[in-house]
């Protein structure tokens, strides 16, 4: 059983929302350590050690109550992973778990960076993001439209980098603009009724929120591309990708062919992508020379994008015409003689990609260490949606030196990088944690140490 110290906890622990931090300490840290760490991001308004009912000693956790989710979201991020004392391991921070969430969030969690707001019709996405800028660095803003008509229906997103972006977003812009963090469908957000405004708390329900245009999704089993009508060429092309491609990276890709008009990255409630992009072209014969070209293309190496047509309402008088000129441009993309005609300049760039995409500038290669040597530092990596492959891997950590082999536990998401230089495994961590690679995007953090069990087979990654 457990026990917190003798001080009362206030009523409603999650009044504001988000605002208690779990804490996992040494077990030495006292009340009073933490309080004076966790004060100079805000007004904290309790500190509770949770203590061992029988022998009343600490059991290295704790709770830190703050006045302002801002507040707790800025400790969150800016004391994580910090040693307290000296001696003693780094402590780790979370949003601590409330009513209306099932666990407790960290810092990476992607919950916390995303507000939904009430705007004009009239609102731009660069108004959107002039107006929420004040508040954070802004990842992305999406307006909710009409699938019909494309109007707006007065109801966006945005996006932040972190979460105290967010929470100071929701605290302190325009109470008109009644903003919340974009919980997903399936939450209960019983305490803020929106439905009152009409729109806010159907819109936000609907299936349609973030989607402007239906999507068939694949069965799971089966990962060839739906029949999109494929047998009627459109304008309109549907991009179905395993790996968790972004919206800059699909647009440059399809960029490369004149003539794109709009690219949309299907997302869910959590803004995460959904493995579907629409793309249009303001004429038929780049949407056939770009399915022609880029169905089954790799990108990044190892990840074969699907492309197919998609229904955009043409009259089927028009979707005639349209066939007959598509047979005509067709000849020449499958004839190849003459496909120089129809072939958009720079366009032979897309076969000669780096095998290596990411979001951040790589040193160039290194040799790797010799494999009997003797690791000073180990890696653990947690990758999102899948494990990269071991060459890939390999090719990306050994660029900071001394890398002496990778290992990828099978049947997880996670694998260890070894190096025999502790400087090297330190700047590979600073560089690399959190960042996107081939489309996965990457925790890298310190291994724990293994533990000295003589019964036990020593670890060989």
């Amino acid at each position: 059983m457990e026990d917190s110290s003798s001080k009362q906890m206030p009523e409603n622990l999650d009044d504001p929302p988000n605002s208690r931090l779990f804490v996992v300490t040494s077990r030495s840290i006292t009340e009073d350590e933490l309080r004076e760490s966790f004060s100079k991001f805000g007004e904290v308004q309790g500190v509770w050690l949770v203590k061992d009912k029988q022998t009343k000693e600490p059991k290295g956790v704790s709770y830190v109550k703050f006045a302002k989710s801002s507040q707790a979201c800025l400790a969150m991020e800016e004391m994580h992973g910090k040693v307290l004392q000296e001696g003693t391991k780094p402590i780790k921070v979370f949003i601590a778990q409330s009513r209306g969430s099932a666990r407790h969030r960290d810092v990476e969690d992607e919950e916390l960076t995303r507000i939904f707001i009430m705007i004009p019709k009239t609102f731009t996405e660069e108004d959107l993001k002039n107006t929420f800028r004040e508040y954070g660095d802004i990842e992305y803003c999406i307006l909710i439209r009409n699938k019909v008509t494309g109007e707006s229906k007065g109801l966006g997103y945005v996006r932040y980098y972190k979460p105290s972006q967010a929470a100071l977003a929701i605290e302190n812009c325009d109470k008109s603009y009644r903003a919340i963090l974009a919980e997903p469908r399936s939450k209960n957000n019983s305490s803020e009724d929106y439905s009152a405004g009409g729109a806010r708390g159907g819109d936000y329900s609907s299936s349609d929120s973030m989607n402007q245009y239906p999507i068939i999704t694949p069965d799971q089993g089966n990962y060839s591309m739906m029949d999109y009508r494929q047998s009627e060429f459109t304008r309109s092309l549907m991009v179905s990708t395993r790996a968790a491609l972004t919206q800059e990276q699909i647009f440059a890709l399809f960029d490369l062919i004149p003539g794109m008009e709009y690219c949309e990255l299907h997302r869910d409630s959590y803004g995460m992508s959904k493995g579907h992009a629409l793309i249009r072209y303001n004429n038929l014969g780049s949407a056939v020379y770009a399915k022609e070209k880029l169905n089954g293309f790799e990108y990044p190496p190892g990840n074969r994008i699907q492309v197919a047509f998609y229904e955009d309402g043409e009259s089927p008088a028009g979707r005639m015409a349209s066939q007959f000129v598509t047979a005509q441009i067709l000849s020449s993309v499958w004839n190849g003689a003459n496909s120089s005609m129809i072939k958009p300049a720079g366009f032979s760039s897309v076969s000669q990609m780096s095998r290596i995409q990411t979001d951040v500038t790589l040193p160039p290669l290194k040799k790797l260490a010799p494999s009997d040597s003797k690791a000073k530092e180990r890696l653990f990596v947690v990758f999102n949606p899948s494990p990269l492959p071991l060459d890939v891997l390999e090719d990306v950590f050994c660029r900071f030196g001394s890398l002496i082999e990778v290992h990828l536990v099978p049947g997880r998401k996670v694998g260890y990088m070894k190096y025999a230089d502790k400087q090297c495994a330190d700047e590979a961590m600073a560089v690399l944690h959190g960042r996107i690679v081939n489309g996965v995007k990457m925790k890298v953090m310190l291994a724990d140490p293994p533990r000295e069990e003589s019964h036990k087979r020593p670890r060989t990654y």
